[in-house]
């Protein structure tokens, strides 16, 4: 029921859809200047149009938006947003805002502290407030960037080096490392997309296959295998990704212990962090058509089974 809550808009379907994409398109721009615009847009009455415009305007932080205006618009938000998922949003926003949002790390502990939220709310709520006081520590001392693998000071040329390559923050030797590990399994995943779907992409399954071709006969963008960091600070790789729905799609094809270990240590990340997943099992492959679409309408997708098209509400 949280999911249909978090759709609910007094909005028309129209004016909501348009800021959706506009506040999607403000938050890849990387423009600072954006800022007042995603601020306005964070006032709009959708739960899903606040979610989206607390993460762009976290996005901003990087690229030099005024801290003050942020904050400001980000902390009613995180502390009484109308929607756990805006508020764990709009928290996460904040940190990347450090010593600029320190006058809100009480009421963040206070948040922590209180079990009418939701759990993802309130640990997000506890992690952003130790790193905006470790932010103020840092700052006082003189030190601008700390490893975030093992939390060691980094360099300025370490944090040029690693936020080029990986956005994120890493000493040399924790770069080497990552690097290591990436190239490793980027290597094997690679070598198993030899399945072609009708799109031309490349999977690892048929699975995947039917639901990459579901996707675009309904002519629903996705990106396969795309890298997210949505996962704390861990970055995974869902099979799909709806961008228009800020949705994720998974197949789970396998049956042996390791991957369903892996399995439930995926769903559970996604479900800790409120993240919209859709999970389809090899079982539900006879019956995909109707599975998505009653999946996706939970998430305000209107599929047009006989048309072979979709329109998000």
């Amino acid at each position: 029921m949280e999911v249909l809550r978090a759709m609910k808009s007094p909005m028309l379907p129209a004016d909501h859809q348009s800021a959706m994409r506009r506040v999607l398109e403000l938050g890849r721009s990387g423009d600072p200047t954006s800022l007042p615009e995603l601020v306005a847009i964070s006032g709009l009455p959708s739960n899903e149009v606040q979610r989206l415009a607390a993460s762009a305007i976290g996005k901003l932080a990087d690229f030099g938006a005024d801290a003050e205006a942020a904050v400001a618009a980000l902390a009613p938000l995180a502390l009484k947003g109308r929607h756990p998922q805006t508020q764990q949003y709009a928290i996460r926003a904040l940190k990347k805002y450090g010593v600029a949002a320190r006058a809100y790390v009480s009421d963040l502990r206070d948040l922590a502290r209180n079990s009418s939220h939701r759990d993802y709310v309130r640990a997000a709520a506890a992690t952003v407030a130790d790193a905006i006081e470790q932010a103020g520590q840092d700052a006082l001392a003189g030190l601008k960037h700390r490893c975030q693998r093992c939390g060691h000071p980094a360099s300025a040329g370490e944090f040029a080096r690693s936020t080029r390559a990986f956005q994120r923050i890493y000493c040399d030797r924790c770069f080497d490392e990552v690097f290591l590990e990436r190239r490793n399994f980027e290597t094997r995943v690679e070598l198993n997309k030899t399945i072609e779907a009708r799109d031309g992409t490349l999977v690892q399954s048929e699975g995947e296959r039917r639901i990459a071709e579901w996707l675009t006969a309904h002519g629903m963008a996705y990106r396969y295998d795309a890298k997210f960091r949505i996962i704390g600070e861990f970055q995974i790789r869902p099979d799909f990704y709806l961008p228009e729905l800020d949705v994720y799609i998974e197949y789970w094809g396998l049956d042996t212990p390791q991957y369903k270990m892996s399995m439930y240590k995926k769903q559970t990340l996604y479900q800790q962090e409120g993240k919209r997943l859709v999970s389809v099992y090899p079982a539900d492959l006879p019956r995909l058509s109707v599975i998505l679409t009653a999946k996706l309408r939970l998430f305000g997708c209107a599929v047009d089974v006989d048309q072979g098209s979709a329109a998000a509400k």
